[in-house]
């Protein structure tokens, strides 16, 4: 698991568009970072965190923030719920859970009663160069972008 002050974990996926997107494309570039991770494409709570995330989009770049979502969704499945909620950052298909596993974004949780090994809806908030400022464990999906705001 990250914890507060920690690199950004080296990864290497591909987006919804087939492009590789590498860590060090976010690192350096004068904009914080934030990376959230959802369980599933098109699923309710998952659409309204990302519908949050859109609805204050400019807010959150005028700020200087840089947002990426990460599932376990195929590029294919990510391109799909992009162009129907008219999502305007990347989202990272992270089919090997490999990113998940770095970031400390996969573990137990409860589901229908039963406990099962999946996606930690988690953000985690990284400075200009890189290192991680904050983790949100606990999120509102329907104001995910106030939460990074007010953080």
């Amino acid at each position: 698991m990250l914890k507060v002050g920690d690199k950004m974990p080296s990864f290497e996926v591909l987006d919804q568009d087939g492009n590789t997107v590498k860590s060090e494309d976010f690192i350096g570039k004068g904009k914080k970072t934030v990376v959230y991770f959802y369980p599933k494409d098109n699923t309710s709570g998952c659409t309204a965190e990302a519908c949050s995330f859109r609805d204050n989009y400019e807010r959150l770049t005028t700020a200087g923030y840089n947002v990426v979502g990460v599932s376990k969704d195929s590029g294919k499945s990510h391109a799909g719920f992009r162009e129907k909620h008219n999502l305007p950052f990347t989202l990272l298909a992270d089919t090997t859970k490999e990113m998940h596993e770095a970031f400390g974004a996969i573990g137990e949780k409860k589901m229908y009663g039963k406990t099962v090994l999946g996606t930690l809806r988690r953000t985690f908030i990284f400075s200009e160069d890189g290192f991680l400022e904050r983790i949100i464990e606990k999120v509102d999906t329907k104001n995910a972008a106030s939460q990074i705001m007010e953080g």
